[in-house]
């Protein structure tokens, strides 16, 4: 299983952002990039903030648990599930931390912004995406 190094690569980019870099200078990476200090209290991308952290942990700690009963029922989707997983677990570290997740990825065209995110948002993403290609294929 590998979600202990991909926690360690979620928090430790967590921790540099949260300690080098202030909310109000982003760092421009490349002309649709940059880095930013975002204390996200929503969910994905920033929605359903006003539901407070509590709620939060506890859906995602709900999340994990039926994550893990169907990682360890079956194998057949390890990859996606340890992706879903260590996501989840990421996202739930900084809630109970700081009761907030820091996010910094701000992708954008112009003046258009896409909500910024971290990487246990794209952990989360890609595993969601990797499981719903596998069962489509299937079908």
């Amino acid at each position: 299983m590998m979600i202990p190094p991909l926690l360690v690569v979620d928090q430790v980019t967590k921790h540099l952002v949260s300690t080098r870099v202030p909310p109000s200078s982003p760092i421009k990476v490349m002309p649709f990039l940059q880095i930013v200090n975002v204390k996200n209290t929503g969910a994905a991308f920033g929605i359903l903030q006003g539901l407070g952290n509590s709620t939060f942990v506890i859906i995602t700690t709900v999340a994990i648990i039926i994550v893990f009963f169907i990682y360890f029922k079956s194998r057949e989707d390890s990859l996606s599930l340890t992706l879903i997983l260590a996501g989840a677990m990421g996202n739930l570290i900084d809630r109970l931390r700081y009761g907030y997740v820091v996010d910094f990825i701000d992708i954008h065209i112009g003046r258009y912004h896409w909500p910024a995110f971290n990487v246990s948002d794209s952990l989360l993403t890609i595993g969601v995406f990797l499981l719903f290609f596998k069962l489509f294929k299937k079908g």
